[in-house]
């Protein structure tokens, strides 16, 4: 078992105030059930430090704020520390060819605000007027084209909830944890609730030619961001989105729009969407040949290597809310997500010794395709037990979560992206939280070649 490096490369916002709104809830839930029971005063509550509930607070003895102030409405300043996150280790240089990673942590339900929706680019944020934008679309088409926005939002609409997540979402952790923080672990995704119009239908309008089986997606920014896509997704499911979370998206979200890939890597979901092309032979552009491969242990890379497979964490308890309050005897919700870019989620299971053995996990809530899925199991805390918590997800499309050394065995330790083997947390005696990894005795046949065997 490989315990996490130190924080000391982290250079964001400190962790040091920490959520524990559901900690609370049950902790008092629980004391002043006890406290009904037994028949005992509420005074007793006051000398436990809970007097505020006795006496009237300010917020309530005056005036509020007009609803005439925030005419965009921002949220409370008690949640300052709920933000995006940085890091100079996934920075290329600078800030503009980065990434801010979202909270999820702290997420509700599947819908990530766009405030907190992860933010990737490749040249830094666009600015894009969208009166002046426009889509051209060429190609292997039978009537090319270029359209204003105006013109694009005259297509049938429909309104999709997904997630996108980053190809090397927990890519850092081949060789074994980095962060002791499960925002920086697996915050490299967000889900929203997406409009736009298929690209199918647009097609339809267009005519596309039987000699066309790939599609080139280009970006409006200074990356000039370039992607192929084989046109059997083109025609399932890929839309072109202006809309996120009931408004128009956001300009780090590719403002005025991008293409929506449901289920597929990150990098595939082009923003700032300037140019669709249609030919017979992908382009092979920098960011599929250099970069978003699977470097395999022969020296071979993986190439389109496209959904993003079958995947879950824990949420809650994790680095940043800890069970250190908890009683002996505490009833409390062990939180987590899951996803899959092949289908829909149809189980989790979830561990207490690091994988030996699993106990069933309730799904919340709406369960929907290429979606996040929220996960839950009620847990009776136990004051200085040791826990390896590891969550696994399933699928419909038959697909279970691997292992660290199932997966490695296979892919090896050099690769970046995909990496979807389950994930541990250890919680200490004290109810600390630690990330930390639980291997497997990797064997070596004659030939050299690994494969799992004993648990360690």
């Amino acid at each position: 078992m490989d315990i996490k490096k130190s924080q000391q490369d982290l250079d964001s916002v400190s962790n040091d105030t920490k959520s524990n709104s559901r900690r609370d809830f049950f902790r008092k839930t629980a004391a002043l059930s006890v406290t009904a029971l037994a028949g005992t005063s509420l005074m007793a509550s006051e000398e436990k430090g809970e007097s505020v509930i006795l006496e009237p607070q300010e917020w309530g003895t005056k005036w509020g704020d007009p609803v005439t102030k925030n005419l965009y409405g921002m949220p409370s300043k008690y949640e300052h520390n709920v933000t995006r996150r940085y890091t100079k280790l996934l920075a290329s240089g600078n800030y503009r060819a980065s990434i801010a990673v979202t909270p999820i942590q702290e997420s509700m339900g599947i819908i990530t605000p766009n405030g907190l929706f992860f933010s990737r680019s490749h040249g830094g944020i666009a600015h894009i007027d969208p009166n002046e934008h426009r889509l051209m679309i060429t190609g292997l088409v039978e009537k090319p084209l270029v359209l204003t926005m105006k013109q694009l939002k005259r297509y049938p609409s429909v309104t999709r909830t997904h997630f996108i997540e980053c190809p090397a979402n927990g890519g850092q952790e081949w060789r074994g944890p980095q962060y002791n923080s499960v925002q920086f672990a697996k915050g490299f995704m967000s889900c929203a609730e997406w409009t736009g119009v298929y690209i199918k239908d647009i097609l339809a309008d267009l005519g596309v030619k039987p000699e066309a089986r790939w599609m080139l997606a280009e970006g409006g920014d200074s990356s000039k961001m370039g992607r192929t896509i084989p046109m059997e997704k083109v025609l399932d499911d890929a839309m072109i989105v202006w809309g996120q979370n009931g408004e128009a998206l956001r300009p780090e979200q590719g403002y005025p729009i991008r293409l929506l890939v449901p289920g597929w890597e990150g990098n595939l979901c082009v923003k700032w969407l300037r140019r669709l092309d249609f030919a017979s032979e992908p382009w092979y552009c920098k960011e599929e040949t250099s970069k978003y491969t699977v470097l395999k242990p022969t020296g071979k890379a993986i190439e389109h290597f496209y959904a993003n497979e079958v995947n879950s964490t824990v949420t809650s308890p994790s680095p940043e809310i800890d069970w250190s309050d908890l009683e002996d005897g505490d009833i409390v919700e062990i939180e987590g997500l899951a996803w899959s870019g092949m289908g829909t989620i149809t189980g989790v299971d979830i561990s207490f010794d690091g994988g030996n053995t699993y106990k069933e996990a309730k799904l919340k809530g709406l369960v929907l395709p290429k979606c996040w899925t929220r996960w839950s199991y009620m847990h009776t805390y136990k004051k200085g037990e040791e826990l390896l918590l590891t969550s696994r997800a399933m699928d419909d499309a038959g697909y279970i979560q691997p292992t660290i050394d199932q997966e490695t065995s296979v892919v090896g330790v050099e690769a970046v992206y995909h990496r979807n083997a389950v994930e541990t947390w250890k919680v200490e005696k004290d109810g600390k939280v630690t990330h930390v990894e639980v291997r497997s005795q990797l064997e070596r046949k004659p030939n050299g070649e690994l494969y799992v065997g004993g648990k360690a």
